[in-house]
């Protein structure tokens, strides 16, 4: 092993123990040019992702999902199979009880199809709430208290790990909170507004990774922001993984 490959392994280390204090940008640039080196490099990126594979859900880091990302797109046979062995559906194991089924959304966030998930986002919640395709298919605030906490928890960690911690309702929420419920700087922070008007969808919505933080999943804000403040109190907040 080169002396480059080994400090930079050694700086890996430090962002394993530091995940949380350590900024996306940071971890993927580094994570990026350990996979560059070629199969040494990609063994060992493969090997930490592995044995974090049995993992909390909860416990999932940034780290993994860039992990993730990165060795998902290497053209190395050996790699590929090792990925194919151990990751077939993803990071997540979405086997143990739900009210409905995701592994379509793990999907659609794997492969950055964002537009798509954001579609089948709205739908599941929907579901959830208990509306069928007979009903309206969007949400009043008084919904929000019908979505399971499991669920809500669930389709949140999706948008998180597969998009470097960027999407997700739990992160417009915790914008939200920074700007002490205002808005009308949540809107212009997430790029839901632009130059004071409300975005029109789909064509003036950002449909890749390089979309603000916060910009995704879409909620109906053009309803009024009852749903939203209804959204951003569910209990599921309140649990361990958001405090």
């Amino acid at each position: 092993m080169n002396k480059k490959l080994q400090e930079d392994l050694n700086e890996l280390e430090n962002i394993i123990q530091n995940a949380n204090h350590i900024n996306a940008n940071k971890q993927l640039e580094l994570i990026q040019k350990i996979a560059e080196t070629g199969e040494e490099g990609q063994e060992i990126l493969i090997n930490i992702l592995i044995e974090r594979k049995n993992i909390k859900i909860n416990e999932l880091k940034l780290l993994d999902g860039i992990l993730f990302e990165i060795l998902n797109k290497t053209q190395l046979e050996t790699i590929r199979k090792k990925m194919e062995q151990h990751f077939q559906y993803g990071l997540i194991n979405l086997q143990h009880p739900l009210n409905l089924e995701y592994q379509p959304l793990q999907t659609l966030l794997i492969s950055q199809k964002f537009q798509e998930a954001d579609k089948l986002t709205q739908s599941q919640l929907c579901k959830l709430a208990g509306l069928t395709e007979n009903h309206r298919q969007w949400l009043y605030f008084t919904d929000i208290a019908n979505l399971p906490i499991q669920d809500l928890e669930i389709i949140d960690i999706l948008w998180r790990i597969y998009s470097r911690g960027k999407f997700g309702f739990s992160i417009q929420r915790k914008i939200w909170l920074s700007y002490n419920g205002n808005w009308e700087k949540l809107w212009n922070k997430i790029g839901w507004k632009k130059q004071g008007v409300l975005c029109r969808y789909p064509n003036e919505f950002i449909w890749h990774i390089n979309a603000p933080i916060g910009h995704l999943p879409l909620f109906n804000q053009l309803r009024g922001t009852q749903v939203l403040v209804a959204l951003f109190k569910h209990i599921a907040w309140n649990q361990k993984i958001y405090s």
